[in-house]
């Protein structure tokens, strides 16, 4: 019995192996491995320019926007400015690729005495497909979020998205994807609240538009988000951002706030 188990052991993880290398060479990299620039002032007019940090991996840095005005970061920008009636100045650290190890490194690049008033991280999916176990993600991600808090920035992190609903990976592997991308949300959320940092779910606040419509959310190569892709991402997280701003008392469905400290 002992055998029959490992040999099915086996010949599931390189069913696994040989699924994964499938979806690679489906998936390619029709976008290449760089996102455009899009960090500037936005909305100069409105003056007072507050400072927002965007960290993290590809969705953060806005892999799959055909305008740099289509990215994450612009659209949370001009989401802000809308709200606020304030121009807002968006610096993009995030890098295609990168795993929650690199936030260190992200934020080491920044600039001596740069202080933002507003830092966003989306991050999570590499570590799921590298298979980094979720204590070292996690473990990564609160460091980041308590050096953030410490410049005295408020903080929101969108956790990892539900890998699931990316169609060309093919079963079991997508499943098993879905399963390991959650997971590692539920572990982000607790240690991004731990951390001080506002919490959004983007499986739950978006991830049913991807299911339901992913001709129109995913961009060409089927796995980064299409310029309406990031439009709906950017619309469901600026609740969580003017809440960390103190700009929003109350936060819908799938969002968490940090517990308030006493002192």
């Amino acid at each position: 019995m002992g055998a029959v188990s490992g040999a099915l052991g086996v010949g599931f993880r390189r069913l696994l192996q040989a699924q994964a290398a499938r979806a690679r060479a489906i998936i390619g990299k029709p976008l290449g491995e760089d996102a455009l620039d899009a960090d500037r002032v936005w909305k100069r007019a409105y003056g007072d320019p507050l400072d927002l940090l965007v960290l993290g991996d590809s969705i953060a840095a806005g892999l799959g926007a055909g305008v740099r005005k289509e990215t994450l970061g612009a659209r949370l920008s001009k989401g802000l400015a809308k709200h606020l009636h304030r121009s807002v100045r968006l610096r993009t650290g995030a890098v295609v690729g990168s795993e929650s190890s690199a936030l260190a490194g992200q934020l080491d690049a920044l600039p001596d005495g740069y202080r933002p008033h507003l830092a966003v991280i989306v991050v999570g999916g590499n570590d799921v497909t590298h298979r980094v176990p979720v204590p070292d993600a996690v473990a990564h991600l609160e460091d980041a979020v308590r050096r953030l808090r410490a410049l005295g920035a408020g903080v929101v992190v969108g956790t990892c998205p539900d890998l699931g609903a990316l169609r060309p990976v093919p079963q079991p592997l997508r499943a098993l994807g879905s399963l390991a991308s959650k997971q590692l949300a539920s572990a982000q959320e607790e240690a991004a609240l731990r951390a001080g940092a506002h919490a959004v779910s983007l499986g739950q606040v978006v991830g049913p538009f991807f299911i339901t419509n992913p001709d129109e959310m995913f961009s060409l190569d089927r796995f980064h988000p299409s310029p309406l892709g990031y439009r709906r991402t950017a619309e469901a997280m600026l609740p969580s951002l003017l809440a960390a701003l103190g700009e929003r008392d109350e936060v819908p469905f799938g969002h968490a706030a940090p517990p308030v400290r006493e002192g």
